[in-house]
């Protein structure tokens, strides 16, 4: 079925907003097997390449806080499960916020989620993939990351020079962090991205329910009522700017499930990514 054609670096030469350190990349296995990667200085994209390509590309954040990546149920599992609707799937590995591997920690996620979607669109042909075919994908974290791409690809993180729209074609958001405010923020992710004492003007920057326009991408949403861990609220907020601003926008709540659930909410027959397939096919994207 799906194959790995492979893992690429997510940058050809020096990776950007990077300084010389002895930080290193940690891999821990669980003891139900699954895989958490901290301390990422190289990022990649896992590449998975369905048996009969459709044009979609779709490129997952997995999520942890900022603090590390829940690379498989919320990563490679999820990759698997895309290339049965014919998408071209991609894992990215970002870089977490350090401050000492990185000159500015707040912008670093950022600037690989932006790249990856340039990435991508550069060699859509060598990867059978429509440039104007690119979704992007988050769960908690990689949510909040997902959601950020989606409100700030008018003006790119970083220095570079490249024109590459940097714009997801459509979002998918899992059980987002959507709103660095006070009440409603995940406490763990906003200190790792932003600080502990932060400004009110980096609170309100990455709040991104109050970053969404009329240029939002499409947008699917998926939380459990009783996530204690990131309040449901971070989806019906991001759900509210997106009807204020006539973006079209479909949610999914359900009442347990709690958080970090990944593909399968163990609370209910339903499947979250059946309904995902069928938001996906009412918008051309499996065509």
């Amino acid at each position: 079925m799906a194959q790995t054609q492979s893992v690429i670096p997510l940058y050809p030469g020096a990776v950007p907003n990077a300084k010389p350190s002895s930080v290193q990349e940690v891999v821990d296995t669980q003891a139900n097997g699954s895989i958490r990667i901290s301390q990422v200085v190289q990022p990649t994209l896992a590449v998975y390449k369905p048996a009969k390509a459709n044009g979609t590309a779709i490129i997952i954040c997995p999520g942890g806080g900022y603090a590390r990546l829940a690379m498989d149920h919320e990563g490679y599992d999820v990759a698997k499960r895309l290339t049965d609707m014919g998408i071209t799937a991609f894992v990215l590995k970002y870089r977490l916020p350090n401050d000492a591997s990185q000159t500015d920690k707040s912008i670093v996620p950022l600037l690989d989620a932006q790249q990856a979607l340039r990435l991508v669109r550069q060699r859509a042909t060598e990867f059978g993939v429509s440039p104007a075919r690119v979704g992007l994908m988050g769960f908690s974290a990689g949510g909040h990351l997902a959601s950020t791409a989606g409100t700030h690809f008018a003006t790119p993180v970083g220095s570079s020079k490249d024109k590459t729209s940097v714009r997801p074609d459509f979002l998918m958001l899992l059980y987002p962090v959507i709103s660095f405010s006070d009440t409603l923020m995940h406490a763990g992710s906003r200190t790792n991205l932003i600080g502990e004492k932060p400004a009110a003007s980096q609170i309100r920057l990455y709040s991104n329910e109050l970053q969404v326009s009329a240029q939002t991408p499409p947008t699917f949403l998926v939380h459990a009522q009783d996530d204690k861990t990131v309040k449901v609220q971070n989806s019906l907020v991001f759900y509210e700017a997106c009807l204020h601003h006539k973006v079209p926008v479909e949610m999914h709540l359900y009442p347990q499930g709690g958080h970090g659930f990944g593909m399968v909410n163990n609370t209910t027959k339903d499947n979250w990514t059946d309904r995902l397939q069928n938001w996906l096919e009412a918008g051309g994207w499996l065509r």
